[in-house]
């Protein structure tokens, strides 16, 4: 890849990796419109790691107390919110963890990742997005979230397996459902993130150091770089702007991505 492939290959990841309208649906749309090749492997390595700086950097602080308070509740100091947190970011990950071994054991993680698959799952959780946000009642804050809840957020984060989802949507989407203000949806969503894509980089790391492609170190880095500056923008402006403009424009932006996805389909 050239520096401008480059630069807007990660800069499509980092702000997509956070906002809820599909990082897939959004990394396809270059080889769809300028017949760019594959990205590759290294790179992908590379921004999973610019998202997962970009996303630790911003929550140091809660991410400091909640490991200070979890690691506390193992040796009998009791329990805190920040602790059940601990707990609730632990489980709820492993939905996601379980059903991707299963999916990549069956080979069926790459045969998803279609054209027609993306369009469909941008619509459908697009549309299920709008409806949470306007059905929820948007009262209920982070620090009364039970067990139960977050699980459910969890499994709903398995579903981000199929591409096209929006790990993000549909996470704050389950959230929503179950009457959490817009903000408290989408910083247990953030969080949530941060072993999914550990694990997810982690994958990518091991398939990388058995492949024998060379690696372009320079691009990689350029690729780190932008990708963290760009995630960390994006969940800063995110966070300081939900609960005023609400979630419908990422809905409605799913939308017409969804509608251009299928015209590539059928035209």
């Amino acid at each position: 890849m050239d520096a401008f492939q480059t630069i807007i290959l990660a800069l499509i990841q980092g702000i997509t990796e956070f906002l809820p309208i599909s990082s897939s649906g959004h990394l396809i749309l270059p080889a769809q419109l300028f017949g760019w090749t594959d990205q590759g492997l290294a790179f992908d390595v590379a921004v999973h790691m610019g998202t997962l700086t970009a996303v630790v950097v911003y929550f140091w602080k809660d991410l400091f107390a909640i490991a200070k308070d979890w690691l506390g509740s193992l040796v009998g100091k009791g329990s805190t919110f920040n602790s059940r947190l601990g707990w609730y970011l632990i489980f709820a990950t492993l939905p996601a963890v379980v059903f991707g071994l299963a999916l990549k054991s069956m080979g069926l993680d790459d045969a998803m990742r279609t054209v027609a698959v993306i369009a469909g799952t941008t619509l459908i959780f697009g549309a299920l997005l709008g409806w949470a946000d306007v059905k929820g009642t948007h009262v209920q804050p982070l620090d009364k979230m039970s067990f139960k809840q977050a699980m459910f957020i969890g499994f709903a984060q398995a579903l981000a397996l199929i591409p096209g989802t929006s790990r993000s949507g549909i996470t704050m989407t389950a959230a929503l459902m179950m009457g959490f203000t817009r903000d408290a949806a989408a910083r247990f969503s953030f969080l949530l993130s941060i072993p999914v894509i550990v694990g997810a980089g982690s994958l990518l790391l091991l398939d990388l150091v058995k492949s024998t492609v060379p690696v372009d170190w320079n691009t990689l880095a350029m690729g780190t770089v932008v990708s963290a500056i760009s995630a960390w923008v994006c969940v800063f402006c995110f966070l300081s702007f939900i609960n005023r403009i609400g979630l419908m424009p990422f809905v409605v932006y799913r939308m017409i991505l969804g509608v251009v996805l299928l015209g590539f389909v059928f035209l």
